[in-house]
């Protein structure tokens, strides 16, 4: 595996109900730079995404965020980050994002987050890429989802391969140490993202 250099964290526009969930955003942001590594986020300034934002920024690290130009015009883009990158709209985003980031950590978050995370693994289940995926469950937040990936294997519906491919801590050192150790499955390549 090549060496991370940068990790996109996905991550919620909102705090959520538990003061955790911000705690280990900051803790994620600070180790992130600390680590000498650039965040990759969709380039907000509100809710757990300025959290990650700030703290990687305060810790003195490199931050670039994608956001669409319908959410920068808001005035919801952060605007103090290391580089902002407006683009067209939330599908160039997530391509954007995925292409600048060697590794991706998802924090806590609504519908978005979990729509990135699902995409980002689906996109690795067809060969796309084989770069790390990680999950960092605050709180037990995951847990539901966890299980459901646990049923979609025991159903048939996914390989135990492709749910290992997504790696899950409760701390920001230990998913940062499972990304880093994680060897991807092989996998046969089906048509890229250019051919759909």
């Amino acid at each position: 595996m090549p060496e991370i250099k940068s990790v996109c964290v996905y991550c919620g526009s909102s705090l959520g109900n538990d003061p955790a969930y911000a705690v280990a955003a900051a803790a994620l942001g600070t180790l992130i730079a600390r680590e000498g590594l650039k965040l990759v986020y969709g380039g907000g300034k509100i809710g757990l995404m300025g959290v990650v934002s700030g703290a990687a920024l305060a810790a003195g690290g490199e931050v670039h965020g994608v956001i669409p130009h319908a959410l920068a015009l808001k005035e919801i883009a952060a605007s103090d980050i290391t580089e902002v990158e407006v683009v067209a709209d939330m599908h160039v985003r997530k391509k954007r994002m995925a292409d600048l980031a060697d590794a991706f950590i998802t924090l806590p978050g609504g519908l978005g987050t979990l729509e990135e995370v699902a995409e980002t693994l689906t996109w690795a289940q067809l060969g796309w890429h084989r770069k790390p995926i990680g999950m960092l469950d605050v709180a037990g937040y995951f847990d539901p989802l966890l299980r459901f990936l646990d049923a979609g294997v025991t159903a048939g519906f996914m390989k135990a391969q492709d749910r290992g491919m997504l790696q899950v801590s409760e701390t920001p050192e230990g998913i940062l140490g499972l990304l880093r150790s994680y060897r991807p499955p092989e996998v046969k390549a089906y048509l890229g993202p250019s051919d759909i």
